[in-house]
C-alpha cells in the first residue's frame, strides 16, 4: 500500500500548532483573555504540544518512506 496517513496528519498538526503557537506568543501579556483559563496562556501550550506532535509525525512518515526507498 502506497498511502501513508502520517504526512497529512503531521502537516496539518504542524500549521494549527505553528498558528496558535505564534498567536500565544503575541498575547502573552493580555491577562484578560486567559482569565477564564486560570491565568494559563492555553494557547501557547497546547499550540506547542500540537507542533511537536505535528513534527513527530512528519518525523515517522519520512523514517518510514526511507526505509521503503530501500
Amino acid at each position: 500500500m502506497g498511502i501513508d496517513i502520517k504526512f497529512p496528519i503531521g502537516l496539518m498538526f504542524s500549521i494549527l500548532g505553528l498558528i496558535l503557537t505564534i498567536f500565544g506568543l503575541f498575547t502573552n501579556a493580555d491577562a484578560v483573555l486567559y482569565q477564564r483559563s486560570l491565568g494559563i496562556n492555553i494557547n501557547l501550550w497546547s499550540g506547542s504540544g500540537m507542533l511537536v506532535f505535528g513534527i513527530l509525525m512528519l518525523a515517522l512518515a519520512w523514517k518510514s518512506r526511507k526505509t521503503k526507498t530501500k
